[in-house]
């Protein structure tokens, strides 16, 4: 696969936006969250990675910022928005980048996605890094609703379960809001910036709900927690030590993975290698190289 940008023609006919940034021989595809997110998530891994010799491929999966959106509102593409659909997308895209015994990291829905194919195409995988994304929901919606409970008055809860139950999301009030805990939780520190939003709502709005504390989307009961143990990849799990997700989740995955190894970000919320990219790095190179040095031992 050429260096820069990539239209990927799917089997379907729809087209995906894609880029390979470095050269070398390792190998690791990125798979960006949302549901509905971007690749821009991932454009500081190859000036990190660089020196040792790692391509870092990455695409928008479809429905989402540069790649084709088809018409969601019809029956006819109503399939789309469905796990499995974008779990075969994922295999397919693998496949039309010649990936073959490759790293493969997914940030957030990403990670739901990497888990989906680990356990599914498990042979093609040298190495599984999921970044900041538990085995199931039902441990992450109590969570993130606990983080708000503790920032916010007493007050200031009740306002946005009013305006949720009203489902008056465009309030200014309940905007600012959720802004001000997304600055602490989900990008501490944040360097892209854009003058509209990128995500892809339709899509988010599918499989999420209408943001991350109205979990009413069809991911509501995804659970992997009986399956994990499965997963004999050599797998890093990596979160911000401020993360939306609950990183006592996250010890138990360490201990139910067979061969695992967990870091936390420090000074990091759920997009870490944004955060502190330092320290982001530092832990994902050491994993790299010990995989590729047959030395990765979990901790």
């Amino acid at each position: 696969m050429n260096q820069g940008t990539t239209i990927l023609t799917l089997n379907n006919g729809y087209h995906l936006f894609s880029r390979k940034v470095g050269e070398g021989p390792i190998k690791l595809l990125c798979v960006h969250g949302g549901p509905g997110g971007t690749h821009e998530g991932f454009e500081n891994f190859a000036p990190y990675l660089n020196d040792m010799g790692v391509e870092v491929y990455m695409y928008d999966q479809l429905g989402s910022y540069h790649s084709d959106q088809p018409d969601f509102s019809k029956e006819e593409n109503r399939h789309f928005l469905t796990l499995d659909y974008y779990l075969g997308e994922l295999e397919e895209v693998r496949q039309k980048m010649g990936l073959e015994n490759f790293y493969l990291l997914g940030h957030s829905w990403g990670g739901l996605l990497a888990q989906e194919y680990a356990l599914k195409y498990g042979q093609h995988l040298k190495g599984l890094v999921l970044m900041s994304m538990i085995d199931n929901i039902e441990e992450y919606a109590p969570h993130v609703n606990k983080l708000r409970e503790d920032l916010f008055s007493d007050l200031e809860v009740q306002y946005m379960r009013d305006v949720e139950e009203e489902e008056n999301f465009d309030d200014p009030m309940y905007q600012h809001l959720v802004r001000k805990l997304y600055s602490l939780y989900v990008t501490r520190h944040p360097k892209l910036k854009h003058m509209v939003s990128l995500n892809a709502a339709t899509v988010y709005n599918h499989f999420q709900g209408n943001n991350e504390f109205v979990m009413v989307g069809t991911l509501n009961g995804w659970d992997r927690r009986a399956d994990l143990h499965k997963i004999e990849t050599p797998t890093l799990l990596t979160f911000g030590e401020f993360d939306t997700m609950p990183l006592d989740s996250a010890r138990r995955m360490q201990n139910t993975l067979p061969h695992s190894r967990l870091v936390i970000t420090p000074d990091g919320g759920h997009c870490h290698n944004v955060d502190n990219p330092d320290a982001f790095f530092k832990s994902l190179s050491k994993f790299l190289q010990d995989v590729e040095d047959g030395t990765f031992q979990g901790a």
